[in-house]
């Protein structure tokens, strides 16, 4: 189109004529209407009016069509306000209960409804007086439908079911049992002498996938949602946001009381002593879970529900509701992460980062509020910086863990106990942990020499080689507590194995390599071979031919008798000592025992069986020539089982032999029977005693274990089971010697 055309009025669009033609009619009518109104004239004379009017102008030919709907709308106007005014909250007329009466709550909304229509009319925007009620009629109804809405909302939430929400959650309970003993404060849970208790730490909680609870009942939804049309319609959307938010806020911070998470400062949670805060930890990390699987996702349901068709308002109620709930929750994490930092704690702070990590990923999803997931984030780091600080601290106090008192028989420290445990559980936790530990420099410090696949290892691995190290120095150190080096091989050895063993029957293996299993049990093997070296090196002297002469013909009886008195004494202190020692395992224990007997046996029957028959013949034979070496053997059998012994003697032969007679003592029923065995006996007029060996292990399982001598009969319940297996005893050969 050429510009010359563009300004040609008689060329421009048709539409654009059109247009302004019909702007103009509008305004005509609109001045004609307002005409007839402000006469105030009765109804047959606007009709004569509009007549004339029609006349003058044929874009007037409708108005009496529009004045006629003018009249239909104002009658339904005056019924709907006398409906609102009805149920004014200011009138002294009954207050509407609105579930209680639905054709009456019909009739309101649809009031409500008719008002709106007719504000959109153009009609009665003209006119002004019908506007102001119109405006009057809304904001009493409006007022009506928020104290409604607020009171549906409180009397259908759905009180939480916290035991039920609680029986849903799948628990995985991790326990260690801890003999308790002399330890550090910064292991006092620890610290009752005597006994013996089970340690419980719960991981890995979680909610059913299948969970859905509904927080507003399903049938107040409906109502709720029609409630909210309205008043969004009616412009008062900010009053029911407020009214909402106010509502469902305060029910969320009373679900969260259900669920037992108080309302608490940051100095308040400083203060509460570990036993309650562990509870309100545990609480707290099952609150988060429920909140974010069963509060959250229920709020968005609801919003989602009620504020169907406005995306904005829908965040804005859900983003407000959710933030006092979760702003809760943080400021207990962020009070926690910033507390005293001691190990009980480790596992609790671990599992509040772990669940809160979780938790942030859905409130990303479901939370807009950009500073909520600021804050949550900010409240993971301060609790990861906790749980590294306190799993570090725990390091150090496992290092400085300063008793002076051993354990008196050997035993394992409960230090030992503590910490194995202690990193049994940790390694549930060793992806969190490596990604906390992950940019350590100064975890393999001093670790150089422990394992030539350092560099291969995890930062948990390398924090648990750390530790257990620490660990080993420091009982290296309290094993120098003990005078008698026996003892401290005895003590080197139990703490090693059950080291040895809480890896090998564990994850631990995994992260520690069988590398580091293998060095330890050659550590075990070194004190085995120490702890026989400073204990039965006395007593093998004694058993060696110097100073004795080159032949038992030769052997000098006062060297021997010397000999044999100093073996004695060697052995019966070590036995007495020993028997009261501790070695709780029970293979360890075999060996050791094992280890003994080929050492030291061999040479006493050896010695035995040359110089022996040298006193035998002798008088006072029994005071020097105490034990043979069966005895021997058997005593060695009492070695290392916690209980001290001590060996009572008497002349060796009469020790350890049980007479015919009193077989016939314990077989008998009565003193009768026994006296006429006797009498029998010695009527044969055989001076040959038959005598029964007590030292076979069949005979030494049924004595007073522990209590009586070996050698000496414990007469009680065990009588009739001794005569069954006297009998036995006879019957073999090997167990009956005739004496001369």
């Amino acid at each position: 189109m050429e510009p010359s055309e563009a300004l040609n009025p008689f060329t421009m669009p048709t539409t654009i004529t059109t247009s302004f033609e019909l702007a103009d009619e509008d305004r005509v009518m609109a001045a004609a209407q307002q005409i007839v109104n402000s006469l105030n004239t009765p109804k047959e004379v606007r009709e004569n009016m509009l007549s004339i009017f029609s006349s003058f102008d044929n874009r007037l030919s409708n108005i009496s069509d529009l004045i006629s709907d003018s009249d239909s709308t104002g009658v339904r106007f005056e019924a709907a306000e006398k409906v609102i005014l009805r149920w004014n909250p200011d009138a002294s007329c009954h207050s509407l209960r609105w579930e209680d009466s639905p054709d009456e709550a019909a009739e309101y909304l649809s009031a409500i409804d008719e008002i709106l229509k007719s504000v959109v009319n153009m009609s009665v925007r003209s006119d002004k007086e019908i506007m102001d009620r119109a405006e009057t009629s809304l904001q009493m109804a409006m007022s009506r439908l928020e104290d409604e809405f607020r009171l549906i909302l409180i009397r259908n939430s759905v009180l939480l079911d916290a035991e039920g929400l609680y029986g849903s959650i799948r628990k995985v309970s991790l326990s260690f049992a801890v003999n308790e003993g002399e330890i550090d404060e910064e292991f006092e849970s620890f610290a009752q002498v005597g006994s013996e208790r089970e340690c419980f730490h719960e991981r890995g909680a979680s909610l059913g996938d299948d969970l859905c609870v509904d927080l507003i009942n399903a049938d107040a939804v409906v109502e709720l949602k029609e409630i909210v049309d309205r008043m969004i319609r009616s412009g008062y959307e900010k009053e029911c946001v407020q009214a909402y938010c106010n509502v469902r806020r305060d029910a969320l911070n009373e679900c969260l009381l259900i669920l037992g998470v108080e309302k608490l400062s940051i100095e308040e949670v400083q203060k509460i002593e570990w036993k309650s805060l562990d509870e309100k930890m545990k609480k707290w990390i099952q609150a988060v879970k429920i909140t974010v699987r069963v509060l959250l996702s229920g709020e968005k349901r609801l919003c989602d529900q009620i504020f169907d068709g406005s995306d904005s308002i829908k965040e804005i109620c859900y983003n407000e509701t959710a933030k006092g709930c979760i702003m809760q929750l943080l400021n207990f994490g962020e009070a926690v992460s910033i507390g005293k930092r001691s190990s009980e704690k480790l596992f609790r702070i671990l599992d509040m980062y772990d669940v809160l990590a979780d938790a942030l990923l859905d409130f990303k999803m479901m939370v807009m509020d950009e500073f909520v997931c600021t804050e949550a984030k900010g409240v993971l780091a301060e609790l990861g910086d906790a749980a590294k600080g306190t799993f570090m601290e725990f390091e150090n106090a496992v290092k400085n863990e300063a008793s002076k008192i051993p354990m008196h028989n050997g035993e394992i420290h409960p230090l030992t106990r503590y910490v194995m445990n202690y990193v049994t559980l940790l390694v549930d936790y060793n992806e969190v942990l490596n990604s906390l530990l992950e940019n350590d420099e100064d975890e393999a410090n001093g670790l150089q020499d422990e394992d030539i696949e350092l560099e291969t290892k995890t930062p948990f691995a390398k924090r648990l080689l750390s530790l257990i190290s620490s660990l080993e120095s420091n009982l290296e150190e309290k094993s120098k507590l003990y005078e008698d080096g026996a003892l401290r091989c005895i003590f080197l050895m139990n703490n090693i194995l059950y080291i040895v063993q809480k890896v090998k029957d564990s994850e631990l293996r995994k992260f520690l390599g069988d590398n580091w299993v293998r060095k330890r049990s050659g550590q075990i093997r070194q004190y085995a071979t120490s702890y026989l070296r400073a204990c039965w090196i006395k007593a093998l002297h004694c058993l060696k031919d110097e100073g004795i002469g080159s032949s038992s013909n030769n052997a000098s009886k006062v060297t021997l008798k010397e000999r044999f008195k100093s073996f004695n004494s060697c052995f019966e202190e070590t036995y007495r000592i020993q028997t009261g020692w501790k070695v709780p395992d029970p293979q360890l224990r075999e060996e050791l025992r094992l280890s003994i007997s080929e050492k030291v046996l061999p040479a006493y029957r050896s010695f035995f069986g040359r110089f022996g028959s040298r006193l035998e013949s002798g008088r006072h034979a029994g005071k020097y020539i105490k034990y043979t070496p069966d005895d021997l053997e058997n005593y060695l059998l009492d070695l290392f089982e916690g209980s001290p012994l001590v060996l009572h003697h008497v002349r060796r032969k009469d020790k350890g032999v049980l007479s015919l007679q009193m077989f016939y003592l314990f077989s008998s029923s009565n003193t009768d029977e026994f006296h006429a065995s006797k009498s029998s006996l010695h009527s044969t007029g055989n001076k040959s005693d038959m005598k029964v060996e007590t030292g076979s292990p069949r005979f030494r399982a049924i004595r007073n274990h522990k209590s009586e001598p070996h050698g000496s009969i414990h007469y009680g319940a065990n009588k009739h089971a001794l005569s069954l297996v006297l009998q036995q005893e006879l019957a073999g050969s090997c167990l009956i010697s005739r004496l001369h």
